[in-house]
C-alpha cells in the first residue's frame, strides 16, 4: 500500500509503498477515505511533538473510512462499519490497523471529509472549554488562532455553550471565517492590540490559546478577575512565561491542554465529549470547516498548507479515490 511514511529521524517524509499491516488482538482494519492534519503531525515530523512515535512510522493523526477486517477480542465493530479513529499515527495511508476502542461509529450523514476533520479539533475545544474551564453562558471567551484547526471549533463551541465570543485572527478573510462560525466581536492580530481592544469590551473571562508568544501575554492582561487560561499550544514558536504575581493578584488560573493526554489517564473523559459532539452534529449545530482537500500524492503539499498558515479550519487528504463519501 501506499504511505506518507518517515523511515528514520532526520530523514524528510516521503510517500511510497509498504507492506499492508493487518489487525492484531483488540484492533480494526481501516480502509482509509480521508486523513485529518494537525498542527502536531509536522511537530513529528521535526521529533518534537511529546508522542512522536519512533521511526518508521507513517504519519496521519486521525482517520475516517470503512472497516476491512477485525482482530480477536472486537466487539460491537463488523466489517462494513463507516468510522472514525483517532490513531495517533497511521492515518496518511491507504489502510490503517488502530485500536477498536479508539474508534466511533459515524452518523449516516456524515461524510468521510467532515469526519476525518472533527475528532481533535472539536474534541480538543469542548474538554478544554467543558471540562476544564467551566466555560459558563454569558461568560466573555476570548479565541487566539480563531480561524485555525481548533480556534474555529472553540469560537463554534463557545457560541453553542452560551459564551460571548470574541475572536483573534490575522487579516480580514481569517476573521470573516471565524465571524461566520458565530464569533461576536473581532480582533484583527496583524493591527489591532489585542490588549486594548479586549479591555475595551469588558475584559475576559476565558482564554483559548493555541498561539502562545506575544498573544498569550496581551490576552493575559486583559483578563478579569477570576479568569481561567488555557493553553493548547504554541503555534508562534514561542512558549510564554508566566508572571506567577500577577496570577495571585487577579485569581487567574493557567491551564494545560493536551487532548490525546485524556485518552491514557481519564478516557471517559473523550467519550464523553464525543458523544455530545456527535449528538452535536446530528442535529446539525457544528459545521465542520475544511479549507483544502488534496489526494495523497500531494500530502507534503497539504503539510505546507499548515506550516505557512495557509489554511482555515482544517486541511484533509483523502487517500482512497472515489471511495464513498456520502
Amino acid at each position: 500500500m501506499r504511505a506518507y511514511h518517515i523511515a528514520q529521524a532526520g530523514v524528510a517524509p516521503a510517500l511510497v509503498k509498504i507492506a499492508t499491516p493487518r489487525p492484531g488482538r483488540g484492533e480494526i482494519g481501516v480502509r482509509v477515505a480521508a486523513c485529518g492534519l494537525n498542527f502536531a503531525d509536522l511537530l513529528m515530523i521535526e521529533g518534537r511533538y511529546q508522542d512522536t512515535p519512533e521511526p518508521p512510522f507513517t504519519l496521519g493523526m486521525e482517520v475516517a473510512g470503512t472497516v476491512e477486517s477485525v482482530g480477536a477480542a472486537v466487539e460491537g465493530i463488523v466489517p462494513g462499519a463507516r468510522v472514525a479513529v483517532f490513531g495517533g499515527q497511521g492515518g496518511l495511508a491507504e489502510f490503517g490497523v488502530f485500536p477498536a476502542a479508539r474508534a466511533v461509529i459515524l452518523p449516516d450523514t456524515m461524510s468521510f471529509t467532515d469526519a476525518a476533520a472533527f475528532q481533535v479539533a472539536y474534541g480538543t475545544s469542548h474538554v478544554a472549554l467543558d471540562h476544564k474551564a467551566r466555560l459558563e453562558p454569558g461568560e466573555t471567551l476570548l479565541v487566539l488562532g480563531a480561524a485555525g484547526g481548533v480556534g474555529l471549533t472553540a469560537v463554534e463551541i463557545g457560541k453553542q455553550m452560551g459564551a460571548r465570543v470574541i475572536a483573534c485572527a490575522r487579516g480580514a478573510d481569517k476573521l470573516a471565517v471565524a465571524q461566520e462560525a458565530g464569533a461576536d466581536h473581532l480582533i484583527d492580530a496583524a493591527t489591532q492590540d489585542i490588549r486594548e481592544a479586549c479591555r475595551a469590551l469588558g475584559g475576559v473571562d476565558v482564554v483559548y490559546d493555541p498561539v502562545g508568544g506575544d498573544q498569550f501575554t496581551a490576552a493575559f492582561r486583559a483578563c478579569n478577575p477570576e479568569a481561567r487560561i488555557l493553553t493548547i499550544g504554541f503555534a508562534s514558536g514561542e512558549v510564554p512565561q508566566i508572571p506567577a504575581n500577577h496570577l495571585l493578584v487577579k485569581n487567574i488560573s493557567v491551564m494545560g491542554l493536551y487532548w490525546g493526554g485524556y485518552l491514557k489517564f481519564r478516557p471517559e473523559v473523550v467519550t464523553q465529549s464525543m458523544t455530545t459532539l456527535f449528538g452535536w452534529y446530528a442535529e446539525g449545530r457544528l459545521r465542520p470547516h475544511v479549507s483544502h482537500i488534496l489526494p495523497l500524492e500531494r500530502a507534503g503539499e497539504a503539510l505546507d498548507l499548515l506550516r505557512t498558515r495557509k489554511s482555515t479550519g482544517k486541511v484533509v487528504v483523502t487517500t482512497t479515490p472515489g471511495h464513498d463519501d456520502r
